[in-house]
């Protein structure tokens, strides 16, 4: 009876619906871009490539395929036999393929609603600033499932200890003295518990506080944005500039007319400063924490408006965007 149930699991495809080990999927170390979309991951994905392929063809030049030709001397050729020659081509290509890296692949984000494009050979941030430019200039839309797209410099741990350790060198570029700038911090955590807003904006706020006491935080118009993105047991990161001139990286809002967009960057910007004001006006760091900001920019990336909390200069003001 036991042989007859594993020959029909065999027969029926047993487990192969598993994940087989060594699938692609977000691993710490990875550099790439990390889109949004809502409810068609494969259509995102597609756009993805297609845009991204587009412009770093523009930045880059375009991608090299890789050299699967034999390099054997037709003197070397005439000696060997048909099938030596056979096997030694076939092995010349696997190693190519083995040494040989795409400029963009596609890996599981392990959240919905999220794709990440891993880039090798390619500055994210670069590109991605370059392609939003591109869009806020033209007002062009090139995409239609694609909602946000965030590059990622960097990944790490999602765990207290390796993100302080691997931030206090990573935000250096930026924000050690004597380099400062004002600035905002954007969280957001999917398919994870173990991270609190608060003790992730505080820790992150107080090392670019150690970094230069001169960091000031611009909850208006920010010269950088740090967004740290978090997914099960990696974090991402990013030093962004024009975040909220690009509309937070929104492909779809960014390419609309200034008209459309008008209300809701003033409205936003009011917000901004009667928060601050108020915060300037508090008496403790606690309480100037207490302070909240929310922001609206329609975005849906899973079913529900995505949120992401900005903390301010040396750990005294929070707020949080959705």
């Amino acid at each position: 009876m036991s042989e007859t149930r594993k020959r029909s699991r065999k027969r029926f495809g047993g487990h192969a619906h598993k994940k087989q080990k060594g699938s692609r999927e977000l691993e710490v170390g990875a550099q790439g871009v990390l889109i949004t979309c809502n409810m068609n991951e494969r259509k995102c994905t597609s756009e993805a490539f297609s845009l991204l392929n587009e412009y770093a063809d523009a930045l880059y030049g375009r991608e090299q395929p890789a050299d699967t030709q034999d390099s054997l001397s037709e003197e070397e050729e005439d000696d060997e036999d048909a099938e030596a020659a056979l096997k030694k081509e076939v092995s010349q290509i696997q190693m190519s393929m083995k040494t040989h890296q795409q400029r963009f692949t596609a890996v599981d984000s392990g959240a919905n609603n999220v794709v990440f494009i891993r880039t090798h050979g390619v500055d994210p941030e670069q590109l991605v600033h370059h392609i939003l430019s591109d869009l806020h200039q033209t007002k062009k839309r090139k995409s239609r499932v694609i909602l946000r797209m965030l590059p990622v410099s960097g990944t790490c741990r999602a765990f207290p200890e390796d993100m302080e350790k691997f931030l206090s060198v990573f935000l250096e570029r930026w924000f050690r003295a004597p380099q400062r700038a004002t600035y905002q911090i954007c969280f957001k955590a999917r398919n994870s518990s173990h991270n609190k807003r608060e003790e992730v904006i505080k820790a992150v706020a107080g090392l670019v506080g150690k970094l230069n006491p001169l960091n000031k935080v611009d909850l208006t118009n920010p010269e950088l944005s740090i967004i740290i993105e978090i997914i099960k047991t990696v974090c991402c990161v990013s030093v962004l500039k024009d975040y909220m001139l690009f509309r937070k990286y929104n492909l779809q809002e960014v390419a609309k007319e200034p008209t459309n967009q008008s209300t809701g960057l003033q409205e936003a910007a009011n917000q901004s400063t009667g928060l601050q004001e108020a915060a300037n006006q508090s008496t403790g760091p606690q309480e100037a924490a207490n302070q909240t900001q929310e922001h609206g920019d329609g975005e849906k990336a899973d079913g529900s408006a995505e949120s992401h909390d900005v903390s301010a200069g040396n750990g005294t003001k929070e707020a949080e965007l959705e």
